[in-house]
């Protein structure tokens, strides 16, 4: 094997195509199972050349193919222009549903947020208004960096300037919204964010605009660690039927390690990836207390359509993890978060609650978007099947998604997600580790087992 080399991901275009079913041919609903799942590795990719692979464009679950497209194109100009609501599904076994359109307005003013680490930070369950004044412009150099050569230099320093005022104003208010115990680390994360919002504005006066980008990267890091030092505790209760799930009460990282075959530009690559405790404690706790029994080991990718990729179906006629202790599948209900509410809803789409502008607080919006799968017709069907969204599409435009409300999203890849793309049907899972956060995770089945 040639050696590993440290690289940047690039973005690829995939084509669209739609739907994550438990073996079953997707339709409208958009059920979400059997998807593989990916072990995280150290976090490179070797990499050969500058030559992407293409995905083959078929879906192989239990015997069973389907093409997403064919569905897609059928239902949507069939349903679709009557509507006015863009429909999925298979002509055969699909059923009509208008699809869940969160509401528009979001968080933050302006286009739907797509970076990961952004989701993951706007996502943490605090009110502290201060932080996110400091938090946006420092965000928002990502869009001014889009305007070309030094011309986007005067835009960053509006943007730098902004979160200079707005921390120097908010510094008591961010203060006061410190956990308590953690409050001396929070204020030293502070003292380094006020430093280096000082650096970023000599960097602009330099007219340095390559070092921009990695010291935006250095301080929203910063305003991350202020934010979770925030969270005191975990915020609410979970139902008492499933409070005896494995449940992630806070965040956790893993590490997942994949290795690529028949394909002579990529050999391997680790995927870092962001676990939300926080907004979906059963189903990142479910996945969580797998990765920990090695569930995921040795287990390849299953899907890779180039409109998602998805592992998890064992060996054999189960579709999902047989618990040792009852030898039955072991199931976990639909989670979603929405956004203004504190705790999550269990067992319902947004549309089956009426809830049809609702915006989910992980919405589908980021390429490397993780969720759970399930059978099609059954929200509390999702057991070890899961997958990672690739693309936006015309089917799943950030903030109007078909897939927000539907399915439990649980986390984001944030490191190497590009990589994605690269990944066939067959490639391996060789391992997935979780390198933080472990202590977060309570009620875990896998020490028992051990």
């Amino acid at each position: 094997m040639a050696s590993s080399t440290i690289i940047t991901c690039h973005h690829y275009y995939v084509p669209s195509s739609i739907a994550f079913f438990n073996s079953t041919p997707l339709s409208l609903s958009l059920s979400l199972t059997n998807p593989p799942l990916l072990p995280n590795f150290n976090l490179r990719c070797s990499y050969q050349s500058p030559h992407h692979s293409h995905f083959h464009n078929n879906h192989v679950q239990k015997g069973k193919s389907f093409s997403l497209k064919q569905c897609a194109i059928s239902i949507a100009l069939a349903v679709g222009l009557i509507t006015g609501v863009p429909t999925f599904g298979c002509p055969t076994d699909a059923h009509a549903a208008n699809p869940v359109l969160p509401d528009l307005s979001v968080l933050i003013s302006g286009p739907p947020i797509k970076d990961p680490g952004a989701l993951l930070r706007y996502a943490l369950p605090i009110d502290n208004k201060a932080i996110r004044e400091v938090q946006k412009p420092l965000e928002d150099i990502t869009d001014s960096l889009k305007i070309a050569g030094v011309k986007a230099l005067d835009s960053v320093e509006r943007n730098a300037r902004q979160a200079s005022r707005a921390l120097e104003q908010g510094k008591t208010l961010i203060v006061s919204g410190l956990a308590e115990s953690k409050k001396e680390h929070g204020v030293e994360l502070l003292n380094k964010l006020e430093a280096g919002i000082e650096e970023l504005q000599l960097i602009v006066q330099d007219r340095n605009r390559d070092a921009v980008a990695s010291k935006q990267k250095e301080l929203l890091q910063y305003v991350g660690g202020v934010e979770e030092y925030m969270v005191d505790g975990f915020p609410y209760e979970v139902p008492e039927e499933y409070r005896n799930m494995p449940l992630l009460k806070g965040r956790a990282e893993v590490d997942m390690k994949v290795k690529i075959k028949d394909n002579p530009n990529l050999e391997e690559c680790v995927f870092h990836i962001v676990l939300d405790g926080y907004n979906a404690p059963v189903t990142a706790g479910n996945f969580v207390d797998l990765v920990e029994r090695h569930f995921y080991d040795g287990m390849e990718i299953q899907r890779a359509d180039g409109f998602v990729v998805q592992t998890g179906d064992p060996e054999g006629p189960a579709e999902g993890f047989i618990d040792p202790s009852t030898e039955k599948t072991r199931t976990i209900p639909l989670e979603l978060m929405v956004e203004g509410e504190k705790a999550p809803v269990y067992g319902a789409t947004l549309e089956e609650l009426g809830l049809y502008k609702a915006q989910t607080k992980l919405p589908f919006n980021a390429f490397g978007t993780m969720a759970m799968a399930r059978d099609e017709f059954e929200n509390n069907s999702g057991s070890s099947q899961v997958f990672w969204l690739l693309k936006e599409s015309e089917l799943t435009p950030s903030n109007a998604n078909i897939l927000d409300g539907r399915y439990a999203v649980f986390g984001y890849v944030t490191i190497n997600e590009d990589y994605l793309a690269d990944l066939k049907v067959g490639d391996i899972i060789e391992s997935i580790q979780v390198v933080s956060g472990l202590q977060n995770l309570v009620n875990p089945t896998y020490k028992i087992a051990g």
